[in-house]
């Protein structure tokens, strides 16, 4: 009796699953102006949600790629506790060794040396404090944006020339032109006095004003030779191949080095602390918007269910009192309520990742901008990163909120009782 039972149950349980689907689909479609209202709610919002976090994230993206291009890079190699507090002392030895090693590791795009110190510089008229950044002009193309930034002479050229390229606000304070003599005076590592005279052969504009007033660029071998550092440098600047792939650089360049005592590896949101707080700050603003929105759209939707129930009081309580069990007409209501979420999703989700598309191929222009964002060192296109997060928390978020919401008409059927019901008007 037990198995009979059992199957009579399975086999009348398919029937009223497919009998429930169909009412649900009949209902939904009774009032055709109003579905289709919310339907377009549901699939609007959900549009808006897909191609704004793609179009955040990829700005987001291109917005650290601009900026650690300039100087920073992906992530460095530096000695510990420099990043806190900078100081000549504070070296990597065998610099040379070291460099190569890390440019061994997997996913590592391009690595040179760096060495910097403060000092003063002088021009024939005025003298102004300066950050002295030695750097390999072999390797800095692959790394910094500013040999691309020249914007009077040229870059570095020999490794070991007596030599500099200067910020154009310190040249306009130091009234210095190509060809002028650069005094450069500070103290060595061994706490002898460093100086040396450099031609000026290059005025860059990077679009970062503490760099352009306060950075003058050398040969990492002359400021050695001049600083007392042998073999030394400050920092290793790496570039990974994308920037979605830094933290893995990372981790497997912090395998390579661990048995170099006192070494240290920051990625690129440890070096710019601030870009990363003012990401988070325009990223909170973000979400912000994104939840109003989600919830406008939930008042629309729980609106929609609730008018389609109290339409339909009377007709709840006939059924009621011909038999029907009430957990039926609760499923039917569920079952209208997923069906107008999932076709809503559905035509946004179609829609926004079409956009996405064709965003992506050809970018977002910005017109008349072009010299100005490239003078910052900006791309002139952003780009939407569409990708699994970009594609599901927006969808998501819509769901799980407006299907609480369809919850609240789902226990007013419930809880209806037939003779009650049929008095409705």
């Amino acid at each position: 009796m037990t198995r009979k039972a059992d199957g009579d149950h399975r086999r009348g349980t398919a029937p009223r699953l497919t009998l429930g689907l169909r009412l649900a689909w009949r209902n939904l479609w009774r009032n055709p102006r109003r579905t289709a209202l919310t339907l377009s709610a549901v699939a609007f919002a959900t549009l808006i949600l897909v191609f704004m976090v793609a179009l955040q994230r990829g700005s987001y993206g291109a917005m650290i790629e601009s900026a650690v291009s300039v100087f920073t890079g992906h992530l460095q190699v530096q000695a510990q506790g420099y990043h806190d507090d900078p100081g000549l002392e504070k070296t990597l030895d065998h610099a040379s060794g070291l460099e190569a090693l890390v440019a061994g590791v997997p996913g590592v795009a391009a690595v040179a040396s760096r060495a910097e110190a403060y000092a003063l510089v002088s021009s024939p008229s005025r003298t102004y404090g300066a950050a002295i950044v030695g750097v390999e002009p072999d390797k800095e193309p692959a790394l910094s944006t500013l040999p691309r930034s020249i914007r009077e002479g040229r870059f570095l050229a020999a490794p070991g020339a007596s030599e500099a390229v200067v910020g154009r606000t310190l040249a306009r304070n130091l009234s210095l032109s190509l060809g002028d003599e650069l005094t450069l005076l500070g103290q060595g590592r061994d706490g002898a006095l460093a100086a040396t005279t450099l031609s000026v052969v290059g005025v860059f504009e990077s679009g970062t004003p503490d760099l352009d007033r306060t950075t003058v660029e050398i040969p990492l071998r002359t400021f050695q030779e001049t600083f007392a550092l042998g073999d030394r440098a400050h920092a290793f600047v790496v570039r990974a191949h994308d920037l979605a792939y830094a933290d893995e650089v990372a981790r497997a360049v912090k395998r390579a080095v661990a048995d170099r005592p006192g070494v240290a590896v920051l990625t690129w949101d440890q070096l710019l602390e601030g870009l990363k707080q003012g990401i988070s700050m325009d990223a909170a603003i973000g979400w912000s918007l994104y939840a109003v929105l989600v919830f406008v759209v939930t008042f629309s939707i729980l609106n929609t269910f609730l008018m389609a129930v109290l339409e339909r009081t009377r007709e709840f309580g006939v059924l009621l009192a011909l038999g029907t069990r009430p957990a039926f007409l609760g499923a039917v209501a569920m079952a209208e309520s997923l069906l107008l979420l999932l076709l809503g999703l559905a035509a946004g989700l179609a829609v926004g990742v079409g956009l996405c598309a064709v965003a992506a191929h050809y970018g977002i222009a910005f017109s008349g901008s072009e010299e100005l964002l490239a003078r910052w060192s900006l791309p002139a296109r952003i780009y939407p990163r569409l990708d699994l997060f970009s594609l599901t928390i927006g969808p998501a978020a819509v769901l799980v909120v407006t299907g609480l919401a369809a919850l609240f008409p789902l226990l007013r059927v419930k809880r209806l009782r037939p003779v009650d019901a049929m008095k409705a008007a």
